[in-house]
């Protein structure tokens, strides 16, 4: 059964689009980290629900468990665990769940649907790539579909068949359709006020009554805007 969702509570950053006592479901904004980092331990979307379960006591014993992240520059659709059964069983799933993005990504599409497939590593500079050495490399499968396209811009909607760190952005700069404000693998495009890349939609069985859950988040505004709507 679902908690109410304290809504003047909600962390800045973050929205909440589900409650339970085994799992947390929320829209992230972009420019947020999911969790900390040297630099930045405090504003992170774990750090903030952590003080939302636990309503501002630290003696609390409610907690947040990590399932997967978002990068930082990344929006979207974000699952925490309450529990570390529940997180246990999330992971042990996370492959067979459905999860949909959306992209912002340079250049024209030839075919309006396709799929991109490569082995991914990561160097010393934490910079992923494709290898053609199956054994250095993970498999990694990213599905397209070309929504429309304005002003030298696409606009995909992608579902991750396989969950690696920075699958997408590197798919598509390899494919030489960077997406738009990535500084890292694409054009840097300075004029950019965020990464053009949405986590849109997750699927997957709830970890402890395996029933199906599926939460939806709205279209950013600014890819609306970038479309021309």
């Amino acid at each position: 059964m679902s908690l109410p969702i304290r809504r003047r509570h909600q962390p800045k950053g973050i929205t909440i689009l589900y409650d339970d006592k085994d799992i947390m479901v929320v829209d992230k904004a972009p420019g947020l980290l999911t969790i900390g980092t040297d630099k930045e331990r405090l504003k992170t979307a774990y750090a903030l629900l952590t003080d939302y379960v636990k309503k501002g006591s630290q003696k609390s014993k409610a907690r947040l468990f990590i399932v997967h992240r978002l990068d930082q520059d990344t929006s979207g659709v974000l699952v925490f665990a309450k529990t570390e059964a529940a997180k246990i069983t999330l992971q042990s799933q996370w492959d067979q769940n459905e999860k949909k993005y959306l992209a912002l990504a340079h250049g024209h599409f030839t075919a309006p649907a396709g799929e991109f497939r490569s082995y991914l590593t990561e160097n010393q500079a934490l910079r992923v790539y494709s290898t053609p050495d199956t054994s250095l490399g993970k498999l990694s499968v990213t599905e397209y579909k070309v929504i429309e396209e304005r002003q030298g811009l696409s606009l995909l909607e992608l579902r991750l068949v396989t969950g690696r760190k920075h699958q997408i952005r590197v798919h598509l700069a390899e494919a030489g359709h960077p997406i738009y404000g990535d500084k890292r693998y694409g054009q840097g495009d300075k004029e950019a006020k965020r990464l053009g890349l949405h986590a849109k939609s997750i699927a997957f069985a709830h970890p402890t009554s395996g029933e199906p859950q599926f939460f939806e988040t709205k279209t950013p505004g600014f890819f609306q805007h970038m479309m021309g709507r």
